[in-house]
């Protein structure tokens, strides 16, 4: 039978996923991770789409680290309530394709449940992140 995660659960395993995700630890990601994960990132860009699972997982960051240097994460708030968890913050950083900087301003949407990111739900700054990627502009 699932659990429902309560708030400050949830937002101690959303903490350390993110904490995963900056130390590129892959292993640590996957194991916070539920087998039958489902991560959207909404829009028409390279990176969106819907990942599912652990194989989905990889693929997605396995995209992202080759298409993007992050320089910085930052977290600035966390927004629970039971197992669902809203995180908002700034990435900055540079495509490796063009060596052009962005700003992207985000929103995350996450579940937890049985201690294990579930579901995520990412909202993203696609036109910076377009725009550092487009090797015609200037």
């Amino acid at each position: 039978m699932a659990t429902k995660e309560s708030a400050v659960d949830s937002v101690l395993i959303v903490k350390d996923f993110f904490s995963a995700i900056d130390q590129k630890d892959e292993p640590s990601l996957a194991a916070l991770c539920a087998e039958d994960l489902e991560w959207i990132v909404p829009g028409e860009w390279a990176g969106a789409g819907t990942h599912r699972g652990h194989a989905g997982l990889k693929n997605l960051f396995t995209k992202a680290f080759e298409t993007f240097d992050i320089v910085t994460s930052e977290r600035h708030e966390f927004v629970a309530q039971g197992d669902r968890v809203i995180v908002i913050g700034l990435a900055t950083g540079k495509s490796k394709a063009t060596n052009k900087t962005f700003e992207d301003h985000f929103v995350f949407a996450m579940t937890v449940r049985n201690g294990k990111v579930l579901k995520v739900r990412e909202y993203i700054d696609t036109l910076a992140l377009d725009r550092a990627c487009d090797t015609t502009a200037k």
